[in-house]
């Protein structure tokens, strides 16, 4: 049991740090732990609810399966995309690429909770393909999110949210609808599909980030923060 629960915080990690580092100006640590946590809160409120649709997932009307995952999906990604809401109040919150860092971080604190109870409730071999493949996963729900909120630097307005978060619920429920679905190679191949789209989606976001971030230069914040620091070295 120990092992799965070590793997589920190693990947996690190691997920987390791959993300950060791919912002050009580094977050707070103080405010990446904060937004981590809120994630995890964002699993038991969003567990909490979902308590009382297991029933329905087994129900052999399709249409009321159907209508689960997507509420299903709808209070994750809506609980996650809130956690990550936390961080934008902030001042070093002052660059589009900010929006997929704190999205995928509080993605990443809800995946460490779910990973951890799954493998409590389910043993240690589920609890570790769990973990491998929720983990990366999660995050990647959650880049459309993540480009929403940074969205928010180029154009104000509910559009970029809706969007963001609409997209995010459907790639949770069509990939959650293939995991509980029959197994066989149709599946396995759009999983594949699924997995490779979301992937593109998040390199699409950090590109369009990159070039922003390389046409307009480090923000006022990161020039406060490098000021700050040689003054006290």
């Amino acid at each position: 049991m120990a092992l799965p629960l070590l793997l589920s915080v190693a990947l996690t990690f190691a997920w987390l740090w791959f993300f950060v580092r791919r912002d050009r100006h580094p977050e707070p640590l103080w405010l990446l732990a904060r937004t981590f946590a809120w994630g995890m809160l964002a699993w038991v409120i969003a567990a909490a609810f979902e308590a009382s649709l297991g029933h329905w997932l087994a129900s052999p009307l399709p249409l009321v399966a159907a209508l689960v995952l997507l509420l299903t999906a709808l209070l994750e990604e809506g609980f996650k995309f809130v956690a990550a809401t936390t961080a934008i109040t902030e001042l070093s919150f002052d660059e589009p690429m900010d929006g997929l860092v704190y999205a995928v971080t509080a993605a990443l604190g809800f995946a460490l909770m779910e990973n951890v109870t799954y493998t409590l409730g389910f043993g240690s071999g589920a609890g570790a393909w769990h973990a491998v493949f929720a983990t990366l996963a999660h995050a990647l729900f959650s880049a459309p999110q993540g480009y929403a909120l940074g969205g928010l630097h180029w154009q104000r307005g509910r559009a970029w949210v809706v969007r963001g978060l609409a997209v995010s619920v459907i790639l949770h429920a069509v990939f959650n609808g293939l995991l509980v679905g029959s197994a066989g190679w149709p599946q396995l191949a759009s999983l594949g599909v699924i997995t490779l789209m979301m992937i593109f989606l998040a390199g699409r976001y950090y590109l369009a980030f990159e070039a922003h971030a390389r046409q307009f230069g480090p923000s006022p914040y990161f020039l406060h923060e490098q000021a700050q620091k040689r003054r006290s070295s």
